[in-house]
């Protein structure tokens, strides 16, 4: 399957798939996520929503596919950041996000900071990268760097949040983890 077949296939599908590699994955289990998963998401970007009023960027949370045009994968990150204007028209596909936040869950960590990171990085609008362990309770970002090949990645402090730059955000960790 090409990613255009797989885009055009998706459309009609009741539940949500990734494309990567040319194969076509579930996003979820049966069950879907859980509680923790969909709480730390929608804080996330109930924070991040409320700061960028007013701005030309807007978040999206889920439900918001990001098709990266260098490999034609697709993938639907738990919380994202576009001011691209092409984006902002965009109905189903995003394309240039300048921030991605994955919510991680135990079936697909390794997958996140592995595979899914490399493939993200190929986004040439991605500035940040930020992971969110709801069961830790920990927080990591990686950030480009000036040269736009090296990532850097900046370990959460409890004490100081989830900084991203990139929107000049600060999500304070007692926020982040509300309700969870």
């Amino acid at each position: 399957m090409t990613a255009q077949e797989f885009s055009a296939w998706e459309l009609d599908e009741p539940e949500r798939h990734e494309f990567f590699r040319g194969e076509v994955f579930r996003v979820f289990g049966m069950g879907g996520a859980r509680r923790e998963h969909v709480r730390v998401s929608m804080n996330i970007s109930r924070a991040i929503d409320n700061h960028l009023a007013g701005t030309p960027c807007q978040a999206f949370m889920a439900d918001m596919k990001v098709l990266i045009e260098a490999t034609g994968d697709m993938f639907y990150p738990d919380v994202l950041v576009t001011c691209n204007a092409s984006d902002l028209a965009a109905s189903i596909e995003m394309r240039h996000p300048k921030l991605i936040v994955e919510v991680l869950s135990p079936s697909t960590a390794t997958f996140d900071r592995g595979d899914k990171f490399l493939t993200y990085r190929r986004i040439e609008a991605l500035e940040e990268y930020a992971l969110v362990d709801p069961h830790t309770k920990s927080f990591e970002v990686y950030r480009k760097q000036p040269n736009g090949v090296d990532w850097l990645l900046s370990p959460g402090r409890f004490d100081e949040g989830l900084v991203l730059h990139c929107i000049a955000l600060t999500i304070p960790t007692a926020v982040l983890f509300k309700n969870v």
